[in-house]
């Protein structure tokens, strides 16, 4: 969506308010031993505090409230009855729907003791977000982002998913454009200030591929090699952009 009023930005700030606080309490209570529907009741919990809805539940039908995605597993993980284990890497996708408003925000968690290479995709989707969020600004092409992610995750030698992005979002989860993690000359039209978009390097160990599981939602790489997620849901200015998932 672009925001056309300041009922739109404030019904926003509040969605992104609520995605933060989840995440926040999610991660505060994230530890080996625990089920991922255990992890997922806790962002469940501030759902119902703060008055929100699950928007992959509403939109899409998805058989859990937040998405918990671990190791090989890329995005849409299912919570259930898998026990998150010591040294597992942990990706918590929050999207949540507020008054009509949605955001969009995920974080990786690198639970000790993992390989080095957990820390390192994690930091690295941090910073490839850091480095797209940087040109993310109303005139400048849209392949300017997935160019900036693609250009800091390839020199610290991972993969970008091509079949996962970043969108546009608002008003449901998935609105135009598509914002790719790796550049596409096609994608030349411009942003614009006050569009509502969501930057999320998805990242891999090894191969860029990747398949789906029988459940019929989670994506998850096709050599098995770890994956890091790192989202923000944002608003497109003249200058840097307006974070509004961050805690």
């Amino acid at each position: 969506m672009t925001i056309e009023s300041d009922r739109d930005l404030a019904g926003l700030r509040r969605a992104g308010r609520v995605v933060a606080l989840a995440l926040r309490e999610m991660k505060r209570a994230l530890e080996p031993g625990m089920m991922t529907a255990e992890l997922d009741a806790v962002g469940a919990a501030v759902f119902e505090r703060q008055g929100a809805h699950s928007a992959p539940r509403i939109v899409y039908g998805f058989p859990g409230i937040n998405l918990i995605s671990v190791n090989d597993e890329a995005v849409h993980g299912i919570p259930g009855s898998r026990v998150i284990e010591a040294g597992d890497l942990v990706k918590i996708d929050v999207t949540a729907e507020v008054g009509g408003y949605v955001a969009d925000a995920a974080v990786t968690v690198a639970l000790p003791p993992g390989p080095p290479v957990h820390e390192e995709l994690r930091e690295c989707a941090e910073l490839a977000f850091a480095r797209a969020a940087s040109v993310a600004r109303a005139g400048r092409p849209v392949n300017k982002i997935g160019h900036a992610v693609e250009t800091a995750v390839r020199r610290r030698g991972f993969s970008v998913l091509p079949g996962l992005s970043g969108h546009g979002v608002g008003r449901t989860i998935h609105e135009p454009p598509t914002i790719p993690n790796y550049f596409d000359r096609r994608l030349n039209r411009p942003l614009t200030e006050g569009l509502v978009i969501t930057i999320e390097p998805i990242i891999a160990a090894g191969s860029d591929r990747t398949v789906e599981s029988r459940d019929g939602w989670t994506i998850r790489t096709a050599d098995g090699s770890p994956v890091a997620h790192h989202e923000h849901t944002l608003v497109i200015t003249r200058g840097s952009p307006i974070v509004l998932t961050a805690a």
